[in-house]
């Protein structure tokens, strides 16, 4: 029995190729959990920018819903009114940061699948929103559309004036705006796409021949069902309580770790090998906290090759918390890490890679970062020791692979040994960016066969860097299953 995302997914790849067909996308409860204004008003509770007067106003607002245009062009103003007299750059590095460290994490994965599955058939990607570009731009550049509709902010010798400059997009406005694009770029409306999450957006579905209700509400669920839309209901992305399960499963996770790490911990004093500390906690630790959380690993191709290529460098790519705890659930012991600076401060887990040796590096510092992991280097030249580390260096905000950084290629390439690439699907869905609750779901993994590196030098360091970042891309755009995660919803 196919699942309604299979379903979608499947009546893209039935649709005609070529940028002729649209795909538009409403951004606030559709691309995303929630809304990004909520995201923008916290930051100025926070900062102290939102006076009391502003808030009681944009509390009532939000309690009672925004039912009209005149209702949306209070609320707009009442939004911009906050950016008047800013200089432009400021607003845009605003909205960069918030996304990058808030909104990017509610971003819908059913929705990233469906995106991925309309570019893949060169179909016209635009995220329609009566959201400021502000709030929508990063997430346009991060899923590669090519059009953005919004309502436009006026902007004045580089000074945002707290207007705008043309109709705000609700509603019919948004409407006439696919029309308009659609006759601009030449867009068949009647083979293209819609979808939206509102009541509100009923006319903006139907200007396309596929509408599809995404999460919607009560108003617009009763008419899809009513016209025989599709819905898609899509996992909650932040900004939500968690369950009574999520908290348990949690608390029995953290709790597992911790009695393996005590284990780990005497067994290491006992034989003075500092080693068994992270084999027991790392090995023991993450099946039994995995388990409790309801979270299963599925080595779904390379399994021979976590151990036929050892000593060797890891890299694999980094989407989530729990990243490191799956490797150390792949590898079981026998490693040593390189993690950032900020890790040491992660209560528990930090004081484990302490102890256990990891190597902390400094973002931004070249010279510190060379210092710090030169003793690794040595582990795995002289003692036999396998690295692992994450190339993009950080986690990434969105599904989507991040650059990779040079130093696990030059590490390699001095310890002679080969670079082994771990690519994780789905990590992100059990526990995403910013999220402190587990949920329960398969993760599945692909081992890549080893990459030699005898052959690499200083001066195609960049071409090794391009090449095993393209695994990682190609093996991801074509998993091995085509099987979706499963989460219990």
């Amino acid at each position: 029995m196919t699942t309604p995302l299979e379903r979608r997914l499947a009546a893209i790849a039935a649709a005609p190729d070529g940028p002729q067909v649209g795909a538009f996308f409403d951004y606030d409860g559709t691309v995303i959990t929630g809304y990004s204004a909520q995201t923008f008003y916290k930051h100025r509770i926070l900062t102290g920018d939102l006076g009391p007067i502003e808030l009681a106003r944009t509390a009532l607002m939000s309690a009672q819903g925004i039912e009209s245009a005149e209702e949306f062009a209070a609320f707009l103003e009442l939004s911009l009114g906050a950016w008047k007299g800013r200089p432009l750059p400021e607003i845009e590095a605003l909205g960069d940061r918030l996304f990058k460290h808030e909104i990017a994490g509610r971003l819908h994965t059913e929705v990233w699948e469906i995106v991925r599955a309309h570019k893949a058939k060169g179909h016209t990607l635009a995220l329609a929103s009566s959201a400021t570009r502000f709030q929508v731009d990063p997430m346009a550049r991060e899923l590669d559309v090519d059009h953005v509709l919004c309502t436009p902010v006026e902007v004045v010798d580089g000074i945002i004036t707290g207007r705008t400059s043309g109709p705000p997009l609700w509603a019919d406005g948004k409407a006439r705006a696919v029309r308009e694009l659609a006759a601009q770029e030449d867009l068949d409306l009647d083979a293209s796409f819609a979808y939206s999450n509102g009541g509100e957006d009923i006319e903006f579905l139907q200007t396309c021949g596929n509408p599809v209700a995404v999460s919607p509400h009560k108003v617009l669920r009763a008419h899809a069902e009513l016209e025989g839309w599709p819905i898609l209901d899509c996992v909650p992305r932040g900004g939500t309580l968690p369950s009574v399960g999520e908290l348990v499963r949690t608390a029995g996770f953290y709790g597992a770790f911790a009695t393996a790490f005590g284990a780990g911990l005497g067994l290491a004093a006992l034989n003075r090998k500092r080693d068994t500390l992270l084999d027991i906690t790392g090995g023991v630790g993450s099946d039994l906290g995995l388990s409790i959380a309801g979270i299963d690993v599925d080595v779904v191709r390379g399994h021979e090759h976590l151990w036929s290529a050892r000593p060797c460098v890891f890299v694999f790519n980094h989407q989530s918390k729990l990243d490191p705890i799956l490797v150390m659930k792949l590898l079981r012991g026998g490693f040593t890490g390189v993690a950032k600076k900020e890790a040491k401060n992660v209560p528990g887990f930090g004081q484990l890679f302490q102890l256990a040796g990891v190597a902390f590096v400094e973002r931004g510092n070249t010279e510190q970062a060379k210092a710090a992991m030169q003793p690794a280097v040595d582990k795995v030249r002289e003692e036999g020791v396998s690295l692992v580390i994450a190339p993009e260096g950080t986690r990434s905000a969105t599904p989507r692979l991040g650059r990779f950084k040079k130093g696990p290629f030059h590490i390699a390439m001095q310890a002679e040994v080969p670079m082994v690439p771990i690519v994780i699907r789905n990590a992100g869905e059990v526990m995403w960016r910013g999220a402190q609750m587990l949920r329960p779901g398969t993760v599945e993994i692909v081992v890549l066969p080893p990459v030699d590196t005898s052959t690499w030098a200083v001066e195609t360091i960049d071409d090794h860097v391009e090449e095993v970042r393209g695994m990682f891309v190609e093996t991801l755009e074509d998993w091995p299953r085509n099987g979706l995660l499963e989460l219990d919803r």
